[in-house]
């Protein structure tokens, strides 16, 4: 008579944040220095858009998802069809798709985008004050980013919204360096090694 053993086997995932923040910050760098003038077009942003704004946080999305982790999930799968869409945008206005499609493009559909983008972010930011407060201050600069987007895109009070959206992308790659770090060396060293702030605490106990 033989004994039948059944044994369970416990695969755990690293954390994906940590790449997810890096592709974030790595395309607001690259895409906020045509915003500020420092850099003209967008042919060389385009592939970083690509590769670490959409693939980086679009791997971070498949990763957070089979740790059941559905914020996650959804904030980094939700930027990362954003910055797929936006390259594309990029490669239809450089008639890389023809002529015929560069002309008939109405910038102003991409102001919708970015506002339906914008109402995504702040449920989100509202999610994200329970994570902690570097995640938090990411999104509302997000939030900060999309009304920019949104009020440059329609031709309200276009420069100041140009300069907006600027100065908030930025600041999004400065903090998301901050909180790719964090999420790196934290787990690494085992403490605290740079601090991200605990939840609000309203809204979950």
């Amino acid at each position: 008579m033989s004994n039948n053993q059944s044994q369970n086997v416990t695969i755990t995932n690293a954390d994906p944040s940590a790449l997810g923040l890096f592709g974030l910050a790595m395309v607001t760098l690259v895409a906020s220095s045509q915003k500020l003038g420092i850099t003209t077009g967008t042919a060389f942003i385009i592939p970083w858009a690509i590769f670490l704004g959409a693939f980086a946080q679009l791997f971070a999305c498949i990763n957070d998802s089979q740790k059941g982790n559905t914020f996650g999930t959804t904030a980094f799968g939700g930027y990362a069809f954003f910055w797929f869409g936006v390259a594309a945008s990029w490669l239809i206005k450089l008639g890389v798709f023809g002529d015929k499609m560069a002309e008939n493009a109405d910038v102003k559909q991409l102001g919708f985008a970015f506002i339906g983008y914008l109402i995504f972010s702040i449920f989100m930011t509202i999610g994200a004050m329970e994570t902690h407060k570097v995640l938090f201050t990411i999104f509302v600069l997000i939030d900060l980013l999309f009304i920019g987007l949104s009020l440059s895109t329609f031709g309200i009070a276009e420069e100041a919204a140009h300069a907006l959206a600027a100065y908030s992308e930025i600041t999004i790659s400065l903090v998301g360096f901050y909180g790719s770090a964090a999420s790196v060396l934290n787990k690494h060293f085992g403490r605290e090694f740079l601090p991200v702030g605990k939840p609000f605490g309203i809204f979950k106990k």
